[in-house]
């Protein structure tokens, strides 16, 4: 009988973070399942990969936004004899705008991507990820740490993977599995772009690339850490809001917020 192959999966790896992710799990020598609903962007990636002399990575084109994307996600994986060792949930969106002012079926999809599909993944294959000894890298953001009026639902979604992801840190450390929340500041990718956020936005100071937050969030997993927030900067703007009265994070998020113009997003 032949054994199962221990895989990384990543979410949403058709650009941006997850695609650098993807990256670095293959550069240390990890066989890569990349998963997003473009399968042109996939298979350019693993061109990439597979250019530079890695194992080529395996392609699952599957839109997570569909009710059943878990189980065909595990299905398509034990056909193919793939066993999670690390899932990346890296999938994830937001919407700039007032929460009462935004389409509320898309704030709702956004709950719907961003918390429930990230849980769902995370529980799913522990069974595979003890097994194998790996781990689960919860992308979220440095939005987790305050409120966010102006993007309220998204800020309270990455809230909810940061304290999910370090509950889990908690609760699998048992049976040997590592759980990570990524905690990363702006990021140049087209997320942004989606999210109606002006590139003018967030202070330079803050931005990191890709690249550099895949290393950080990839070696704080292998290392066990239970939140990585990449850059020093950030590392200040998400602990602030921990000494700060919440009523005037709030109004500091408000009024940053109010510089930019109004969103159609």
């Amino acid at each position: 009988m032949t054994m199962p192959r221990p895989v990384t999966l990543v979410t949403g790896a058709s650009a941006g973070i997850g695609g650098a992710l993807a990256v670095q799990f293959a550069q240390k020598g990890h066989e890569v399942a990349l998963l997003a609903r473009r399968a042109l962007q996939l298979t350019t990636l693993a061109d990439t990969i597979e250019a530079s002399g890695h194992k080529r990575p395996h392609i699952l084109v599957i839109d997570l936004a569909r009710a059943d994307a878990s189980t065909r996600i595990y299905d398509e994986m034990r056909v193919r004899g793939l066993d999670p060792q690390f899932i990346v949930n890296n999938a994830g969106f937001g919407m700039m705008g007032l929460a009462a002012e935004l389409d509320r079926i898309e704030q709702l999809a956004m709950i719907d991507l961003n918390i429930r599909m990230l849980t769902d993944l995370s529980l799913r294959f522990v069974d595979s990820l003890a097994r194998q000894r790996g781990g689960i890298l919860n992308v979220a953001s440095i939005a987790s740490f305050m409120p966010g009026p102006g993007m309220a639902v998204y800020h309270a979604t990455k809230a909810y993977v940061l304290s999910f992801s370090e509950a889990l840190h908690h609760e699998l450390a048992p049976r040997g599995v590592r759980v990570t929340a990524l905690c990363p500041g702006p990021v140049a990718t087209e997320f942004q772009s989606r999210a109606g956020i002006p590139e003018s936005y967030f202070p330079r100071f803050l931005a990191r690339t890709a690249e550099r937050v895949a290393r950080e969030g990839y070696d704080g997993l292998m290392r066990g850490k239970r939140v990585v927030v990449p850059g020093t900067e950030n590392k200040v703007a998400a602990f602030l809001p921990r000494l700060l009265p919440r009523s005037m994070v709030l109004r500091m998020v408000r009024a940053h917020a109010r510089q930019r113009p109004k969103s159609n997003t």
